[in-house]
């Protein structure tokens, strides 16, 4: 999986080994084991089965007599005491090492050296290769999402040095094979040299006559036995029985001095002593299992030696026994505890998974839900990188129903994230679109239309969602860089046309103080030209602020009716001397107008002419009379306004 965690994808990191306890505690040729050359991947990495230590069984008693006198009484030798295989306390007497590189040049010094391969630290070295490896990964991974980088286009780290590890560990595993073919072969060896030495003891029992002059080879005979060491595991047991009968049926045939005998008892109990007292010594070693392994190799020894007189046999063997009970005993404990642990942390696991299981994914609907929702379970996950293994059976289950949990979590957050993302690039490319459009606007002069166009593309902004974060600063930098570019230049626009249009008041507002000062009652000769002098300048004045415009405009008129009136000059008159002036040429497109109006009033004042008609006929109350009065008046104010539009149109006639 990506979990990036960003992958995201946020990835659940393999958990150790749990290292297994092996089946006997006897000498056993060790035989090539088959490594994996699977690496788990960083994103999605199994967890490795956890094995259950092997049951215990009780330490190897010694047999209650070995030499002559008790050969009756021995019975079978039980079977030597299973010890477990404490690979995990040997794995830690190996060095870490801080890089792949440091853990590469190791193996490459094993392949060279020509001492014995430790499956140890084989494993040893191949935890700590893939740890680093892994964490290299997931280093890499992250790095690419912190710079921005998109999960889906993550190429993971070229896998040179996995490769070149694979290749390592399988000339060492040769090696290593080649090794225990031959420590297969010279165990072989070891066990036909010690069926030899069985069957020349034999041999020495055939005469009886003369076993006191065998007595020096026998002794030899001993000592090459005690230095032929390890034979296979499997013929072990029954090679020690059938040299321990040799053995007392020679001592039975012997027929030594006193002194001879005494002298080996003696040596014996003196050797199963010091045994006695090493094995009371590890009752202190802080390391259980460490213990109990050095018991299993003292319990080896105290079989290969000789017997000891019949009164001290009993006593140097309980002694021995009572030291092996004390071992034995924090043996047992230790997993005991250490299968209430595996049961405690079984139910932390548990209880995790469920809390991991019982987010509420569905209602996940913004970024900060999702990454608030990551960071518990990536405490969780540290959490249960906290916590040892779970009992054997259940450790694998326990582990895949949480990556379960978690893959499913990173891969629905992996689902929102690209789904956001399109939405992201898609609001991206519409912003841009906008971003086009304004920056064609900003240097347009047509300010009302261009202000609108602008506005509109400012409230569609709005609509549109959220982009990308690396790309949210530079789009809007742009859209209203381009927005502010057209605004600021209408602003200097708009100071400039006011100040023209206060200026334009400032002239009409004189033009009214002239009329205002004229008197017609004193003023010497004709005022008429005045009139249409102040006419033709008031029209030829720009506009004014739009807020002034009918005051001003209301003055003028005020002014002009009041001269005009005083020289007995009607308004209708004065409307056709001032549409004469301001209109300077024939224009076909006003004549057009002027028509229209014309024909429109034609229109009306027939309708209102076939109303009265009727009225006149049928209407007798008095409010029809009120209703007949109104309808003339408005059918002599139509026929007013139709004989000013003909004067107008002839006026217009004239100037062609």
């Amino acid at each position: 999986m990506s979990t990036t965690i960003e992958n995201t994808n946020e990835a659940l990191p393999q958990e150790p080994v749990q290292e297994p306890i092996s089946e006997a505690a006897a000498p056993v040729a060790e035989t090539p084991e088959v490594v994996e050359n699977e690496m788990p991947q960083p994103e999605t990495p199994a967890e490795p089965a956890a094995e259950e230590p092997a049951a215990e069984v009780p330490a190897a008693e010694e047999p209650a007599a070995t030499e002559p006198a008790a050969a009756e009484a021995t019975g079978e030798m039980p079977a030597p005491e299973i010890a477990p295989d404490e690979e995990t306390s040997e794995k830690e007497q190996y060095p870490f090492f801080e890089t792949t590189a440091e853990v590469l040049n190791r193996i490459k010094e094993l392949t060279e050296a020509e001492g014995e391969i430790s499956r140890g630290e084989m494993e040893a070295l191949k935890s700590n290769f893939y740890r680093l490896y892994r964490q290299q990964a997931e280093e890499h991974h992250k790095k690419f999402i912190d710079e921005g980088g998109n999960p889906e286009d993550y190429q993971p780290l070229p896998p040179t040095e996995e490769l070149e590890f694979k290749e390592l560990m399988a000339k060492l595993r040769e090696r290593r094979a080649q090794q225990h073919e031959l420590e297969a072969q010279a165990l072989e060896e070891n066990y036909n040299k010690k069926v030899a030495i069985i069957d020349r003891i034999n041999e020495l029992l055939n005469t009886p006559d003369d076993i006191n002059k065998f007595y020096g080879e026998f002794k030899n005979l001993q000592q090459q036995w005690n230095d032929i060491k390890a034979v296979p595991a499997e013929k072990a047991t029954e090679l020690w029985k059938n040299y321990q009968h040799a053995v007392e049926q020679f001592y039975d045939t012997l027929k030594l001095n006193n002194e001879f005998r005494a002298y080996d008892f003696k040596k014996n109990l003196e050797l199963k002593t010091a045994l006695c007292e090493r094995a009371e010594k590890l009752a202190e070693e802080p390391d259980v299992l460490t213990a109990f392994r050095r018991l299993q190799q003292l319990h080896q020894e105290f079989r290969e030696i000789g017997p000891v007189e019949r009164e001290k046999r009993a006593e140097i063997w309980n002694r021995f026994k009572d030291a092996s009970t004390v071992i034995n005993r924090r043996h047992q404990e230790y997993f005991e505890q250490r299968k209430q642990r595996e049961q405690e942390n079984l139910q932390a696991k548990t209880e995790i998974c469920e809390e991991v299981e019982g987010f509420n994914l569905d209602g996940l609907k913004t970024f900060a839900d999702w990454n608030a929702i990551s960071d518990k379970i990536i405490a969780l996950q540290a959490k249960w990188k906290s916590l040892g293994f779970a009992p054997q059976k259940q450790n694998v289950k326990i582990f895949e129903r949480f990556r379960a949990a978690c893959d499913n979590f990173f891969s629905r957050k992996s689902e929102y994230f690209k789904t956001v993302r399109e939405s992201l690039n898609n609001n991206l490319k519409l912003k841009e679109e906008l971003v086009a459009k304004a920056e064609e606007l900003k240097e347009s002069t047509a300010w009302k239309e261009t202000t609108e166009a602008i506005q509109a593309l400012q409230k569609r902004w709005r609509e549109i969602g959220t982009v990308p974060k690396k790309f949210s600063d530079d789009v809007w930098k742009r859209f209203n860089a381009a927005c502010d570019a057209f605004f600021e230049a209408k602003k200097e626009a708009n100071g400039t046309q006011y100040a023209e249009q206060k200026e334009n008041l400032a002239k009409k507002q004189a033009i009214v103080d002239q009329l205002a000062a004229i008197d017609p009652e004193t003023a010497e000769g004709d005022i008429r030209p005045q009139l249409r002098k102040a006419q033709e300048d008031w029209n030829a004045v720009g506009h004014v602020p739009y807020r002034d415009k009918e005051t001003i405009y209301k003055a003028f008129r005020a002014q002009m009716d009041r001269l005009y009136g005083a020289l007995g000059e009607s308004a209708t008159q004065r409307r056709i001397e001032q549409f004469k002036n301001s209109v300077k040429d024939a224009d076909g497109k006003i004549r057009e107008r002027l028509l229209r109006q014309r024909d429109i009033l034609t229109n009306e004042i027939k309708t209102y002419e076939n109303n009265l008609g009727f009225l006149n006929l049928t209407s007798k109350s008095k409010n029809g009379s009120k209703l007949l009065d109104e309808l003339n008046r408005k059918v002599e104010k139509l026929k007013a306004d139709l004989n000013e539009l003909k004067q107008k149109i002839s006026a217009l006639d004239e100037k062609e």
